[in-house]
């Protein structure tokens, strides 16, 4: 009698329906991670990018705020965030002198990049819309009553 060695075949198909059913259950909570790290990574590039407006106007821009390029030239912030363009999202600054500002970051792949878009302006409160689309100072703040609470 012939002795053999490995698996039958059942045995790996019973594997690979295995793996197939694990793959199924952790590729959502994957994606949905990744998206929340995003959202994570945005609404900390928008604190930074408000506190270098309000760092840059108090010194090297004499009570003017500045553009991305020349927050970047000063110093305030990286080269990565300076691009506009960081984990998934796209960021604007528009400076109005020295009255305002406005920061806005928003998903470039709204629903696969991340769920929501932020804005902050001289006041420092982060603001959201649930859609992807660019927030406006009406927009909910983070951790309000009215948005859900949460960051």
């Amino acid at each position: 009698m012939k002795s053999s060695r490995g698996f039958s075949l059942i045995e790996l198909l019973i594997v690979v329906a295995v793996i197939g059913i694990i793959a199924a259950i952790a590729v959502p909570n994957l994606v949905q991670s990744k998206k929340a790290a995003n959202e994570a990574s945005a609404i900390s590039s928008v604190r930074n990018l408000t506190t270098a407006e309000i760092t840059y106007a108090s010194t090297v821009g004499a009570g003017l705020f500045g553009t991305l390029a020349q927050m970047q030239t000063a110093g305030f912030i990286d080269n990565v965030l300076g691009g506009g363009s960081k984990d998934g999202y796209t960021f604007s600054v528009t400076a109005s002198g020295a009255t305002s500002f406005t920061v806005t970051a928003v998903p470039q792949t709204p629903g696969t990049t991340g769920e929501r878009g932020f804005y902050s302006d001289q006041t420092g409160v982060i603001r959201y819309t649930t859609n992807g689309s660019a927030p406006n100072s009406g927009s909910p703040a983070i951790g309000s009553a009215a948005g859900g609470g949460g960051s």
